[in-house]
């Protein structure tokens, strides 16, 4: 059983036990097989699927703030701040369980807020072949399911689903699916007041 998170509508993660929300898992994935095209797009090296990137910019409770992504190898850590971690990178999206983060929800008294985004890291902008999806899950509940069903962009990047800490025992998550060129972008749209670089992986 999951429900699917609509947009417009939050849902409440609360503690299901003594010492906390337990570990919150968000999967993405997505549709690895390219779009197919004529012999001048392969030519001119089309035809390669999607390297999406799931990550999320985090704020906790002291005023620290950064981001979790393979870009720049920030992978995060879920037993010391941000609480949060990046399992790996899939490169292809060929891995069956695709791209994992990871929230210490038993830590959730040090978190303020979590958005979790996408980018498209190598290939085109197009979300349509993408496919992508989100499931979010945590002990004791049932899955929460984040359709991408908003297609109509060239932006690279997209902002998914927003966490925010409402009593020190739950999170509020939200979601957003809302397009950006890139980090400063959604950064700005948030709020986060951050510097941004280019980096690679």
């Amino acid at each position: 059983m999951a429900i699917s998170l609509e947009k417009g509508r939050k849902v409440n993660l609360e503690k299901k036990q003594s010492n906390g929300l337990g570990e919150i898992l968000i999967n993405l994935n997505w549709n690895t097989k390219p779009a197919k095209q004529g012999l001048f797009a392969a030519l001119k090296g089309g035809g390669k699927g999607i390297d999406l990137d799931l990550g999320c910019l985090f704020e906790l409770k002291d005023g620290r703030k950064g981001a979790v992504q393979a870009l720049g190898n920030a992978f995060g850590s879920l037993d010391y701040p941000p609480y949060i971690a990046l399992d790996g990178d899939d490169r292809t999206g060929a891995v069956a369980t695709g791209e994992n983060l990871r929230i210490n929800g038993n830590k959730i008294a040090e978190i303020k807020r979590v958005l979790v985004y996408t980018f498209i890291y190598d290939g085109v902008a197009n979300w349509q072949q993408a496919d992508a999806t989100v499931t979010i899950r945590y002990p004791g509940a049932e899955d929460l399911i984040v359709k991408m069903d908003s297609y109509q962009s060239n932006d690279i990047m997209c902002g998914l689903v927003l966490f925010e800490n409402v009593n020190d025992e739950t999170f509020s998550v939200e979601k957003i699916v809302q397009f950006y060129p890139g980090h400063p972008a959604l950064d700005r749209a948030f709020g986060w007041g951050m510097q941004w670089q280019a980096g690679r992986k």
